[in-house]
């Protein structure tokens, strides 16, 4: 392949520089810029979406200490002579990420907090020297460099960087900020009765931002992204012309995430248009506001593998970026009733719920649409239609990546909350050879539990061989006996005795019984029972399944 492709390079120039495929996105700054009146312009997008490229591209066309054309040569912006002769490199730019800023407590996270202002004063370490700052702000700045500044120097911290800025340049400064909303997200997480200090990070925050964009006569414009929307009187109270861009809105819709255009030409600069398919099966399906867009960290994570491997296979990208603990709340929640929601969605359907772009940390599980807004907002979910507004919205799983993160979190509610009585009865009853009991018991735990894949039989054998896990029996799925494979085999070892069973998933109630005996002629004809040497008793049973029930048929030959 005579491409080059890059996974996670964030910095713009280091992208440019190394010739890596970069999709253009620059058109961005001229509309922002030229077609917006935003004073401060705040963008919502889940993870890997490109968000820290973007204001890494902002910064290096902005930045009246560089000289950027030679990066920005042959992109579409440079086609706009007049608007980069007025704005490129014109300006000072003060850029800080508050990426990974999260600990177990208040005080090791505002340490942290500490540090990554430190790391900006020594980026811009040339500032406190020189003559036309003021002293008592390049005091402040020497404070906050050396990590011992007090909380009003923290609080306080981007105005001032940015009144020395104007000082020595004689411009109002462009703020960028990235990720703003980790820090009093993770310190949600770790808040507890024990360990509470969402309310001390919340107000920390808060001042940052506050004293940085809130009349602050050195400030050109502010552009600032996150995940999620804090609600304005939370973080921004008093801020003018305060503007938000979620994924429910249609405006610069289509600069986060790649258009299936921009994959087609992705693909054919690699060769390797045959994979178009693929790529849209899995990372596809995202609708921000009214733009159909493609997850870019995920298409570009699988570019690479091609480049190493033509026929590379499909991979979840997504899920080592995050993790489904908003899913298992949401599952867990027994005041919500959002089971067949659930499989509504695993199903390939869609449901329609009430949605807020406007929400608090410390208000996110306090209710049901709540939990909906950030299951959306963060990516696990997407609008079904591109064309709907208001607060009722449609939704869907995006994609088979996403589609197998629900079900992982799914699995993994089953295992951690299946009721041991009703498991245990379920084996007895096998053990006894009490087919109506068995299967009552088989029906009860498939009731408490989500289903998904619109009930394939390759559910029913992952519902079962879950079913039997933790009860102290080596429990085996699809391993080869006699002239096939049966569905699952349990070996109790120490009573020399074993289960085989045959799983067959029935179209209709009215041919559970007769599925039931192709299972148990399975087992016959294939001969399951082979190599089950020193065995004394061994039980085959055909189990058909019909949506949430079960019937259970011993073999007898």
């Amino acid at each position: 392949m005579a491409f080059k492709v890059s996974v996670g390079e964030s910095n713009f120039a280091a992208l440019r520089n190394s010739e890596n495929y970069y999709i253009d996105k620059t058109e961005f700054i001229y509309e922002l810029v030229e077609e917006t009146y935003d004073k401060v312009a705040l963008f919502t997008r889940p993870r890997r979406f490109g968000k820290t490229l973007m204001l890494s591209m902002f910064e290096n066309f902005f930045n009246i200490k560089k000289d950027s054309r030679e990066i920005f040569d042959g992109l579409n912006i440079m086609e706009r002579k007049e608007f980069c002769k007025e704005w490129m490199n014109r300006y000072p730019v003060l850029f800080i990420s508050f990426k990974d800023i999260e600990a177990e407590t208040f005080s090791d996270a505002y340490d942290m907090l500490k540090v990554r202002l430190a790391d900006m004063c020594k980026k811009y370490s040339d500032l406190k020297d020189d003559n036309r700052v003021n002293k008592f702000d390049a005091e402040i700045f020497t404070r906050l460099e050396a990590q011992i500044g007090s909380t009003a120097d923290v609080k306080n911290s981007l105005k001032t960087v940015m009144r020395m800025m104007y000082s020595v340049y004689g411009k109002e400064v462009i703020l960028l900020i990235d990720e703003y909303d980790v820090p009093i997200a993770k310190a949600s997480e770790k808040d507890t009765a024990e360990n509470k200090f969402y309310s001390s990070m919340l107000d920390v925050i808060r001042g940052i931002m506050g004293t940085a964009l809130k009349d602050n006569e050195y400030l050109k414009f502010a552009v600032i992204t996150g995940c999620l929307r804090i609600a304005k009187e939370s973080i921004f109270t008093g801020t003018n012309n305060f503007a938000s861009y979620s994924v429910l809105d249609e405006d610069f819709s289509e600069y986060f995430g790649f258009s299936e255009n921009e994959v087609a030409e992705l693909l054919s600069a690699a060769d390797r248009e045959d994979k178009a398919g693929i790529i849209k099966e899995w990372y596809d399906g995202y609708v921000f506001g009214n733009s159909f867009v493609y997850c870019p960290w995920d298409v570009m994570s699988y570019m690479s593998a091609l480049k190493k491997r033509k026929n590379a296979k499909p991979k979840n990208y997504w899920k080592n970026t995050s993790h489904n603990g908003i899913l298992l709340t949401f599952v867990t929640r027994t005041d919500f009733f959002v089971s067949h929601k659930f499989e509504i969605l695993m199903n390939g359907g869609t449901i329609v719920q009430t949605i807020s772009d406007e929400l608090t940390y410390d208000t996110l599980h306090s209710s049901e649409d709540n939990l909906w807004s950030v299951i959306l907002m963060t990516g696990y979910l997407t609008k079904a239609n591109a064309d709907e507004d208001g607060d009722t919205v449609s939704l869907k799983i995006p994609n088979r990546e996403i589609a197998s993160i629900f079900e992982d979190a799914v699995v993994a509610y089953f295992k951690n909350t299946i009721d041991n009585g009703t498991q245990k009865l379920m084996m007895e009853s096998l053990w006894n050879s009490d087919e109506e009991t068995a299967a009552k018991a088989i029906s009860d735990l498939l009731w408490k539990t989500i289903s998904y894949n619109d009930y394939h039989e390759d559910y029913y054998h992952a519902f079962l061989a879950g079913a039997f896990v933790g009860l102290g029996y080596e429990v085996e799925s699809n391993k080869e006996k006699g002239l096939g494979r049966p569905d699952i085999l349990i070996l109790d070892q120490s009573s020399r005795r074993a289960i085989i069973i045959e799983a067959k998933k029935s179209e209709n109630e009215l041919n559970m019984e007769l599925d039931c005996e192709k299972a148990v002629e399975q087992i016959i004809t294939r001969k399951y029972t082979q190599g089950l040497y020193g065995y004394e008793q061994i039980l085959c049973y055909g189990i058909s399944f019909f949506q949430k029930q079960a019937k259970v048929k011993r073999v007898f030959k």
